[in-house]
Protein backbone atom coordinates (compact mmCIF):
# COMPACT_ATOMS: atom_id res chain seq x y z
CA UNK A 1 0.00 0.00 0.00
CA UNK A 2 1.52 3.57 -0.83
CA UNK A 3 2.86 5.27 2.35
CA UNK A 4 0.70 7.01 4.73
CA UNK A 5 2.14 11.06 4.44
CA UNK A 6 2.54 13.38 6.96
CA UNK A 7 -0.62 15.48 7.77
CA UNK A 8 0.96 18.40 6.01
CA UNK A 9 4.25 18.61 3.82
CA UNK A 10 4.72 21.47 4.17
CA UNK A 11 7.50 21.00 7.03
CA UNK A 12 9.52 18.64 4.64
CA UNK A 13 8.56 19.50 0.56
CA UNK A 14 8.42 23.09 0.92
CA UNK A 15 11.56 23.63 2.34
CA UNK A 16 13.53 21.43 0.55
CA UNK A 17 12.11 22.89 -3.06
CA UNK A 18 12.69 26.46 -2.47
CA UNK A 19 16.08 25.72 -0.43
CA UNK A 20 17.00 23.46 -3.64
CA UNK A 21 16.16 26.26 -5.97
CA UNK A 22 17.18 29.15 -4.33
CA UNK A 23 20.90 27.26 -4.20
CA UNK A 24 20.29 26.56 -8.48
CA UNK A 25 19.55 30.38 -8.98
CA UNK A 26 22.55 31.73 -7.15
CA UNK A 27 24.36 28.95 -9.47
CA UNK A 28 22.46 29.87 -12.83
CA UNK A 29 23.64 33.98 -11.66
CA UNK A 30 27.07 33.68 -10.74
CA UNK A 31 28.49 31.25 -13.76
CA UNK A 32 26.16 30.49 -16.63
CA UNK A 33 25.23 32.53 -19.59
CA UNK A 34 23.13 31.91 -22.75
CA UNK A 35 25.12 31.40 -26.11
CA UNK A 36 23.66 34.23 -27.33
CA UNK A 37 26.66 34.78 -29.97
CA UNK A 38 26.13 31.52 -31.67
CA UNK A 39 22.43 31.92 -31.41
CA UNK A 40 23.05 35.25 -33.55
CA UNK A 41 25.52 34.15 -36.24
CA UNK A 42 23.73 30.62 -36.40
CA UNK A 43 19.60 31.02 -36.67
CA UNK A 44 19.46 28.12 -39.16
CA UNK A 45 20.44 25.79 -36.57
CA UNK A 46 18.52 27.33 -34.19
CA UNK A 47 15.11 26.94 -36.40
CA UNK A 48 16.36 23.24 -37.01
CA UNK A 49 17.26 22.14 -33.70
CA UNK A 50 14.37 23.66 -31.76
CA UNK A 51 11.59 21.01 -33.25
CA UNK A 52 13.84 18.29 -32.26
CA UNK A 53 14.37 19.89 -28.76
CA UNK A 54 10.55 19.73 -28.16
CA UNK A 55 10.04 16.05 -29.10
CA UNK A 56 12.50 15.29 -26.27
CA UNK A 57 10.63 17.63 -23.94
CA UNK A 58 7.25 16.21 -25.21
CA UNK A 59 8.84 12.88 -24.69
CA UNK A 60 9.87 13.79 -21.10
CA UNK A 61 7.09 15.47 -19.64
CA UNK A 62 3.97 13.79 -21.19
CA UNK A 63 4.78 10.56 -22.77
CA UNK A 64 6.53 9.58 -18.92
CA UNK A 65 4.19 11.66 -17.12
CA UNK A 66 1.15 9.87 -19.08
CA UNK A 67 3.02 6.18 -18.65
CA UNK A 68 2.23 6.20 -14.75
CA UNK A 69 -1.29 6.96 -14.86
CA UNK A 70 -1.94 3.13 -15.55
CA UNK A 71 -3.08 2.77 -11.37
CA UNK A 72 -6.78 3.80 -10.69
CA UNK A 73 -5.39 5.92 -7.69
CA UNK A 74 -2.21 7.49 -9.25
CA UNK A 75 -3.11 9.44 -12.04
CA UNK A 76 -2.52 13.03 -10.65
CA UNK A 77 0.47 11.93 -8.75
CA UNK A 78 2.59 10.52 -12.21
CA UNK A 79 1.71 13.23 -14.21
CA UNK A 80 2.41 15.65 -11.32
CA UNK A 81 5.74 14.12 -9.83
CA UNK A 82 7.11 13.42 -12.96
CA UNK A 83 7.09 17.28 -13.64
CA UNK A 84 8.85 17.69 -10.35
CA UNK A 85 11.24 15.49 -10.94
CA UNK A 86 12.32 16.31 -14.41
CA UNK A 87 12.39 19.83 -13.85
CA UNK A 88 14.54 19.44 -11.19
CA UNK A 89 16.99 16.49 -12.38
CA UNK A 90 17.57 18.71 -15.82
CA UNK A 91 18.53 22.03 -13.95
CA UNK A 92 20.96 19.57 -11.76
CA UNK A 93 22.25 17.60 -14.93
CA UNK A 94 22.76 21.44 -16.75
CA UNK A 95 24.92 22.32 -13.47
CA UNK A 96 26.88 18.99 -13.69
CA UNK A 97 27.40 18.83 -17.35
CA UNK A 98 28.77 22.33 -17.33
CA UNK A 99 31.82 21.67 -14.54
CA UNK A 100 33.94 20.62 -17.11
CA UNK A 101 33.51 24.23 -18.73
CA UNK A 102 33.57 26.08 -15.64
CA UNK A 103 36.49 24.06 -14.64
CA UNK A 104 38.44 25.04 -17.67
CA UNK A 105 36.90 28.89 -18.38
CA UNK A 106 35.06 29.70 -15.17
CA UNK A 107 32.03 29.98 -17.46
CA UNK A 108 29.44 27.69 -18.24
CA UNK A 109 27.52 28.42 -21.79
CA UNK A 110 24.59 27.00 -22.28
CA UNK A 111 22.17 26.12 -25.61
CA UNK A 112 19.42 23.99 -26.39
CA UNK A 113 22.56 21.34 -27.33
CA UNK A 114 22.81 21.82 -23.59
CA UNK A 115 19.00 21.21 -23.03
CA UNK A 116 18.72 18.08 -24.71
CA UNK A 117 21.71 16.59 -22.93
CA UNK A 118 20.20 17.54 -19.86
CA UNK A 119 17.24 15.94 -20.50
CA UNK A 120 18.67 12.73 -21.44
CA UNK A 121 20.48 12.67 -18.06
CA UNK A 122 16.98 13.17 -16.19
CA UNK A 123 15.42 10.39 -18.04
CA UNK A 124 16.99 7.36 -16.28
CA UNK A 125 15.39 8.91 -12.68
CA UNK A 126 12.12 9.51 -14.71
CA UNK A 127 12.41 5.24 -15.57
CA UNK A 128 13.92 4.60 -12.05
CA UNK A 129 10.45 6.24 -9.77
CA UNK A 130 8.57 3.93 -12.54
CA UNK A 131 9.68 0.90 -10.25
CA UNK A 132 8.12 2.24 -7.08
CA UNK A 133 4.74 4.04 -8.05
CA UNK A 134 3.00 5.07 -5.15
CA UNK A 135 6.03 3.25 -2.25
CA UNK A 136 8.30 7.25 -2.12
CA UNK A 137 6.36 10.80 -1.67
CA UNK A 138 8.05 13.55 -3.55
CA UNK A 139 11.04 14.26 -0.84
CA UNK A 140 12.35 10.77 -1.47
CA UNK A 141 12.09 11.06 -5.71
CA UNK A 142 13.65 14.05 -5.56
CA UNK A 143 16.70 13.39 -3.42
CA UNK A 144 17.09 10.18 -5.56
CA UNK A 145 16.62 11.96 -8.55
CA UNK A 146 19.41 14.09 -7.52
CA UNK A 147 21.93 11.40 -6.51
CA UNK A 148 20.85 9.44 -9.30
CA UNK A 149 21.78 12.18 -12.13
CA UNK A 150 24.93 12.94 -10.03
CA UNK A 151 25.76 9.09 -10.94
CA UNK A 152 24.86 9.11 -14.18
CA UNK A 153 26.85 11.89 -15.22
CA UNK A 154 29.95 10.90 -13.66
CA UNK A 155 29.40 7.11 -15.43
CA UNK A 156 29.04 9.34 -19.18
CA UNK A 157 32.03 11.23 -17.96
CA UNK A 158 34.15 8.01 -17.06
CA UNK A 159 33.13 6.40 -20.23
CA UNK A 160 34.32 9.21 -22.06
CA UNK A 161 37.72 9.40 -20.50
CA UNK A 162 38.62 6.39 -19.81
CA UNK A 163 37.35 4.18 -22.89
CA UNK A 164 36.94 7.35 -25.30
CA UNK A 165 33.43 6.18 -25.45
CA UNK A 166 31.74 8.85 -27.85
CA UNK A 167 29.12 11.21 -25.65
CA UNK A 168 26.05 10.15 -27.36
CA UNK A 169 26.77 6.44 -26.54
CA UNK A 170 27.47 6.83 -23.30
CA UNK A 171 24.30 8.84 -22.86
CA UNK A 172 22.04 6.25 -24.45
CA UNK A 173 22.91 3.71 -22.06
CA UNK A 174 20.54 5.54 -19.88
CA UNK A 175 17.61 2.87 -20.06
CA UNK A 176 20.14 0.55 -18.60
CA UNK A 177 21.07 2.38 -15.97
CA UNK A 178 17.89 3.81 -14.95
CA UNK A 179 16.64 0.16 -15.18
CA UNK A 180 18.79 -1.25 -13.06
CA UNK A 181 18.51 1.75 -10.34
CA UNK A 182 14.82 1.06 -10.46
CA UNK A 183 15.05 -2.15 -9.34
CA UNK A 184 17.90 -1.62 -6.87
CA UNK A 185 14.92 0.83 -5.00
CA UNK A 186 12.45 -2.30 -5.54
CA UNK A 187 14.81 -4.74 -3.70
CA UNK A 188 15.60 -2.12 -0.81
CA UNK A 189 11.80 -1.11 -0.84
CA UNK A 190 10.31 -4.63 -0.34
CA UNK A 191 8.44 -5.88 2.16
CA UNK A 192 6.70 -9.12 3.03
CA UNK A 193 3.11 -8.96 2.29
CA UNK A 194 3.31 -6.27 -0.15
CA UNK A 195 2.79 -8.49 -3.16
CA UNK A 196 -1.02 -8.50 -2.01
CA UNK A 197 -3.09 -6.21 -4.37
CA UNK A 198 -4.33 -3.12 -2.62
CA UNK A 199 -7.18 -1.31 -4.05
CA UNK A 200 -5.19 1.79 -4.83
CA UNK A 201 -3.07 -0.59 -6.72
CA UNK A 202 -5.47 -1.36 -9.66
CA UNK A 203 -5.78 -1.00 -12.89
CA UNK A 204 -8.95 0.07 -14.82
CA UNK A 205 -10.27 0.45 -18.79
CA UNK A 206 -9.43 4.45 -18.25
CA UNK A 207 -6.62 5.07 -16.75
CA UNK A 208 -4.86 1.95 -19.42
CA UNK A 209 -5.74 4.15 -21.90
CA UNK A 210 -4.20 7.12 -20.51
CA UNK A 211 -0.93 4.64 -19.59
CA UNK A 212 -1.36 3.79 -23.47
CA UNK A 213 -1.36 7.50 -24.23
CA UNK A 214 1.71 8.32 -22.87
CA UNK A 215 3.21 5.21 -24.27
CA UNK A 216 2.09 6.61 -27.87
CA UNK A 217 3.32 9.59 -27.18
CA UNK A 218 7.24 7.96 -26.51
CA UNK A 219 6.50 6.17 -29.58
CA UNK A 220 5.72 8.80 -31.99
CA UNK A 221 8.67 11.18 -31.03
CA UNK A 222 11.35 7.65 -30.38
CA UNK A 223 13.02 8.77 -33.80
CA UNK A 224 13.66 12.24 -32.81
CA UNK A 225 14.82 10.91 -28.69
CA UNK A 226 17.22 9.05 -30.82
CA UNK A 227 18.49 11.26 -33.47
CA UNK A 228 18.81 14.30 -31.72
CA UNK A 229 22.05 14.03 -30.70
CA UNK A 230 23.87 12.70 -33.56
CA UNK A 231 25.77 14.33 -35.89
CA UNK A 232 24.96 14.58 -39.62
CA UNK A 233 28.68 13.65 -40.38
CA UNK A 234 29.26 11.84 -42.92
CA UNK A 235 26.01 13.74 -44.02
CA UNK A 236 22.68 11.76 -44.01
CA UNK A 237 23.71 9.74 -40.91
CA UNK A 238 20.41 11.64 -38.85
CA UNK A 239 18.07 10.91 -41.54
CA UNK A 240 19.56 7.39 -41.22
CA UNK A 241 19.33 7.37 -37.78
CA UNK A 242 15.49 8.33 -38.02
CA UNK A 243 14.63 5.54 -40.64
CA UNK A 244 16.57 3.29 -38.72
CA UNK A 245 14.21 4.12 -35.47
CA UNK A 246 11.01 3.87 -36.65
CA UNK A 247 11.04 0.64 -39.27
CA UNK A 248 12.25 -0.87 -35.67
CA UNK A 249 9.42 0.76 -33.97
CA UNK A 250 7.52 -0.37 -36.55
CA UNK A 251 8.52 -4.07 -36.21
CA UNK A 252 8.16 -3.72 -32.71
CA UNK A 253 4.80 -3.46 -32.33
CA UNK A 254 3.68 -5.36 -35.05
CA UNK A 255 5.59 -8.28 -33.35
CA UNK A 256 4.57 -7.72 -29.73
CA UNK A 257 0.88 -7.86 -30.62
CA UNK A 258 1.87 -11.23 -32.61
CA UNK A 259 3.17 -12.92 -29.71
CA UNK A 260 0.88 -11.73 -27.48
CA UNK A 261 -2.25 -13.09 -29.36
CA UNK A 262 0.40 -16.43 -30.06
CA UNK A 263 1.12 -16.64 -26.13
CA UNK A 264 -2.54 -15.64 -24.81
CA UNK A 265 -4.54 -19.46 -23.91
CA UNK A 266 -7.77 -17.96 -25.63
CA UNK A 267 -5.86 -15.85 -28.58
CA UNK A 268 -6.29 -12.33 -27.33
CA UNK A 269 -4.64 -9.33 -26.80
CA UNK A 270 -2.91 -8.21 -23.58
CA UNK A 271 -2.65 -4.24 -23.52
CA UNK A 272 -0.49 -4.38 -20.62
CA UNK A 273 1.48 -6.58 -22.36
CA UNK A 274 1.77 -4.96 -25.73
CA UNK A 275 2.20 -1.71 -23.55
CA UNK A 276 5.39 -2.78 -22.39
CA UNK A 277 6.87 -4.46 -25.66
CA UNK A 278 5.69 -1.88 -28.55
CA UNK A 279 8.99 0.90 -27.61
CA UNK A 280 11.14 -2.21 -27.23
CA UNK A 281 12.31 -1.39 -30.91
CA UNK A 282 13.30 1.77 -30.18
CA UNK A 283 14.88 1.32 -26.75
CA UNK A 284 17.49 -1.54 -28.49
CA UNK A 285 18.57 0.37 -31.65
CA UNK A 286 19.53 3.49 -29.28
CA UNK A 287 23.04 2.09 -28.30
CA UNK A 288 23.84 0.10 -31.52
CA UNK A 289 22.67 3.40 -34.03
CA UNK A 290 26.56 3.61 -35.10
CA UNK A 291 26.72 0.40 -36.48
CA UNK A 292 23.33 -0.29 -37.59
CA UNK A 293 23.27 1.46 -41.53
CA UNK A 294 20.73 -0.82 -43.42
CA UNK A 295 17.07 -1.04 -43.20
CA UNK A 296 16.80 -4.68 -42.46
CA UNK A 297 19.21 -4.44 -39.43
CA UNK A 298 17.29 -1.92 -37.74
CA UNK A 299 13.82 -4.11 -38.48
CA UNK A 300 15.97 -7.69 -37.04
CA UNK A 301 16.44 -5.60 -33.98
CA UNK A 302 13.28 -4.72 -33.75
CA UNK A 303 12.27 -7.91 -34.42
CA UNK A 304 14.13 -9.85 -31.81
CA UNK A 305 13.64 -6.95 -29.01
CA UNK A 306 9.51 -7.45 -29.27
CA UNK A 307 10.16 -11.09 -28.76
CA UNK A 308 12.51 -10.88 -25.90
CA UNK A 309 10.36 -8.14 -24.29
CA UNK A 310 7.04 -9.49 -24.71
CA UNK A 311 7.99 -13.26 -23.54
CA UNK A 312 10.08 -11.41 -20.79
CA UNK A 313 7.31 -10.17 -19.58
CA UNK A 314 4.98 -13.09 -19.52
CA UNK A 315 7.61 -15.63 -18.36
CA UNK A 316 9.73 -13.26 -15.81
CA UNK A 317 6.46 -12.42 -14.22
CA UNK A 318 5.69 -16.03 -13.86
CA UNK A 319 8.57 -16.56 -12.25
CA UNK A 320 8.79 -13.61 -9.49
CA UNK A 321 5.30 -13.37 -8.77
CA UNK A 322 1.75 -11.19 -9.90
CA UNK A 323 2.49 -8.27 -7.15
CA UNK A 324 1.86 -4.92 -8.42
CA UNK A 325 5.50 -4.46 -7.45
CA UNK A 326 6.63 -7.18 -9.36
CA UNK A 327 4.45 -5.89 -12.27
CA UNK A 328 6.40 -2.94 -12.39
CA UNK A 329 9.78 -3.94 -11.55
CA UNK A 330 9.30 -7.09 -14.22
CA UNK A 331 8.03 -3.98 -16.90
CA UNK A 332 11.38 -2.26 -16.85
CA UNK A 333 13.49 -5.33 -16.41
CA UNK A 334 12.03 -6.57 -20.02
CA UNK A 335 11.49 -2.65 -21.38
CA UNK A 336 14.76 -1.21 -20.67
CA UNK A 337 17.10 -3.65 -19.32
CA UNK A 338 16.72 -6.52 -21.60
CA UNK A 339 16.13 -4.80 -24.48
CA UNK A 340 19.42 -2.12 -24.11
CA UNK A 341 21.57 -5.34 -23.44
CA UNK A 342 20.17 -6.66 -26.40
Amino acid sequence: MAPQYAPSMRSRLAPILLLVQIIFIALFACYFEIDSQKRARDGTAFNTFYPEFQDVNVMVILGFGFLGTFLVRYGFSSTGFNLLVAVMAVQWALILNGLESWYYNGKIVINLRSFVYAEMCAVPALISIGTVLGKMNPVHLILIAIFEVSGFVLNVWLLHIITKTPLFNGIMLLHIYGAFFGLMLTWLLYRQGSEQPFEKEKISRNSGVFSMLGTLFLWMFWPSFNSVLVDNYPHGRKLEAVCSTYLSLAVSAATAAAVSVASSPKGKLNLVQIQSSILAGGVAIGVAMPVVHKPWEAMTLGFLAAVLSTTGYKYLKVLEGNGPEVTLSVRCETYHAVCRIL
